[in-house]
């Protein structure tokens, strides 16, 4: 299908949603007063919602065909999409219609659902908003990936369109089969047009369509507000856990559902702390836990025979507590998060959150590498979980581009939000969120064996491909420095969308996980370390939505900076840590980078002064 014969398909649907507004020019309002034909705000809403994202993604596809680049934000059939979703829903829903919100809340809600939506599958078939892999790519290339996008949107408006007739018929008996006939068509058309979908954007034809049903799920919940029967992945209907607030809770994982596994093969399972009754429960901090990688059946095999020795199970989230100081503090004397709510991601495959749900075969040992999994299908969960109570409190209910979010992690735990980050932006629609990878600056050693050696090895090995941005997903893109520059121009598309790189700058475990050793010795590596931290620090601190925090610590190796008090409360360059924290989420614009040139040149031979200006 073209782009003109999907555009033209939707200029059928705008006929029918002109009937659905209930337009003439003896207006009635909400119910079709005045003798114009009309629906119900149940039927009527998510008829609007289905048809403004049908129009919003033509629009897309039409940006790139005629100009080689996105929509700009002020593009006309965007605009003209979402006024005509609010007309429709103005005409045909009253207050308290839609569960208990008003029309202004309604209108609100679903124009941000069709435009995020429509955005998400753009921004995974183009590269990012910015739209990065279009202009890389041959013209058979780029007619390849308009016929993916053509194809997914028109499965989308399809199952879409079957849905809502179902639920307004009180029979959704079929709809399993009816969508699955549509996805299979999908899958078929993408599959002919491109051959390996994969080398373009990261994922394989059945990959990319599956995740657009998946938004099928999401926009059902944000458009309906009764699903009946209907078996969604997405939403309020979707909760596996109630969780009391303002204390910590285990949630053990249905790894059936969601395709979760630890190393050891037992379930993944993790911590969430609700915000306190009065508190709002969209503001949310995602800690990963750290723990170390292992890559190799030397190093793996020792480290899983001993992991019932004593101390922390590396293969296993059963017996993780959450964390409880710094960033991660219930008291609020301590950090200004204190009230938030608090998602606690154990770490149990060694592969840095990043595997994508396969078993590395390691000779001796078959080592499960679902960290990515894990940690996607925790924080879907307690997405559901906020959604269906926000939706119960009244007001504006769950709104994700309201929503503001902390995702980080420490050491392996800050790769692993390195590696994830895009995904709470493009996927699950979180805009306001700022990512803190704290002791994880994933930097090159320059030698075979390092960050980037292992990006080659382990994106195919660990299953992590589908899972990577679309615009990085080859080996260098798991370096640090190389993923800022690719996910800079998709950053700060709101305020707060932005990455807080953490660490101290003295940090020899850091130094040690990203393999800088070697026979040279430990003093010439600690010279090497921190050289290298410091070019990468002057070589992207000033790209858009890049900013940093390095403390100075130099009497002994630190490693972890937001969960030491003394260091959360400590200041770099005139400015408090927390306070650093709080104005990136309260004045997200006026956030600077902060470090310090220390005593380190005097302390450790071969370091050299950072070459940028920095703070003395």
């Amino acid at each position: 299908m073209t782009y003109r014969t999907w555009t033209l398909c939707l200029s059928a649907n705008l006929i029918f949603a002109a009937a659905v507004t209930g337009c003439s020019d003896d207006s009635g309002g909400a119910g079709g007063a005045g003798g114009t034909a009309s629906v119900s705000c149940a039927e009527g809403a998510p008829e609007a919602l289905r048809v403004c994202i049908g129009e919003v993604s033509a629009a897309i596809g039409t940006c790139y065909g005629d100009t080689d680049s996105p929509c700009a934000g002020n593009d006309t059939n965007v605009a003209a999409a979402l006024s005509a979703l609010e007309e429709s829903v103005r005409a045909n829903c009253a207050d308290a219609e839609f569960g208990s919100l008003t029309v202004d809340s309604l209108v609100g809600r679903l124009q941000n659902s069709c435009s995020s939506e429509a955005s998400s599958l753009g921004w995974r078939t183009y590269g990012g908003p910015q739209g990065a892999v279009w202009p890389t790519v041959e013209a058979a290339d780029q007619s390849c990936l308009q016929t993916a996008h053509t194809s997914a949107s028109a499965m989308v408006d399809g199952a879409l369109s079957a849905i809502n007739a179902c639920l307004a018929e009180g029979d959704c008996s079929g709809i399993d089969a009816e969508r699955q006939a549509l996805v299979d068509s999908a899958v078929s058309e993408v599959q002919g047009a491109c051959g390996a979908l994969e080398e373009l954007i990261a994922v394989n034809p059945a990959t990319y369509v599956d995740r657009a049903v998946h938004q099928v799920d999401c926009i059902t919940a944000t458009g309906h507000a009764d699903t009946g029967s209907l078996a969604l992945s997405c939403g309020p209907s979707n909760t596996d856990f109630d969780p009391p607030r303002g204390e910590y809770m285990q949630v053990v994982v249905d790894g059936d559902k969601w395709g979760t596994l630890c190393g050891d093969g037992s379930p993944y399972a993790f911590q969430v702390r609700l915000a306190p009754e009065g508190e709002p429960l969209d503001r949310i901090i995602v800690g990963l836990q750290g723990g170390g990688v292992c890559a190799f059946e030397a190093d793996c095999v020792p480290r899983f025979e001993s992991r019932l020795d004593g101390g922390n199970n590396l293969f296993s989230a059963m017996d993780d507590e959450p964390l409880g100081s710094g960033i991660a503090s219930n008291d609020p004397a301590e950090s200004p998060f204190a009230n938030w709510t608090k998602v606690y991601l154990p770490y149990c495959n060694q592969d840095v959150f990043a595997g994508g749900g396969v078993t590395e075969d390691l000779n001796t040992l078959q080592l499960p590498r679902y960290g990515s999994v894990n940690m996607r299908a925790a924080v879907q969960m307690v997405r559901d979980v906020i959604w269906k109570l926000m939706d119960a409190e009244g007001g504006d209910g769950f709104r994700p581009d309201e929503l503001i979010a902390l995702f980080g992690g420490w050491s392996a735990g800050g790769y692993g939000a390195l590696y994830n980050y895009h995904w709470l932006l493009d996927d699950l629609q979180w805009p306001r969120t700022a990512a803190f990878p704290d002791a994880s600056g994933a930097l090159d050693n320059g030698q075979i064996l390092g960050v980037a050696g292992l990006g080659l090895l382990k994106i195919p090995g660990w299953g992590m491909l589908p899972n990577l941005p679309p615009y990085c997903f080859v080996g260098d893109c798991a370096l640090g420095p190389v993923l800022y520059e690719a996910i800079s121009p998709r950053l700060k598309q709101v305020p707060e969308q932005q990455m807080l790189i953490l660490s101290n700058q003295f940090d020899d475990t850091q130094r040690r996980d990203a393999f800088f050793t070697g026979d040279e010795g430990d003093e010439f590596w600690q010279a090497q370390w921190f050289n290298t931290m410091r070019q990468a620090y002057c070589d992207t601190k000033d790209l858009n939505g890049i900013n940093y925090y390095y403390t100075s610590v130099s009497a002994e190796s630190t490693h972890v900076v937001t969960l030491r008090p003394e260091l959360w409360a400590g200041s770099v360059a005139g400015e408090v840590m927390s306070d650093w924290f709080l104005r990136a989420v309260t004045e997200p614009d006026t956030i600077e980078s902060r470090t310090e040139e220390g005593d380190f040149v005097m302390l450790f031979p071969g370091v050299e002064p950072y070459p940028c200006t920095v703070a003395p």
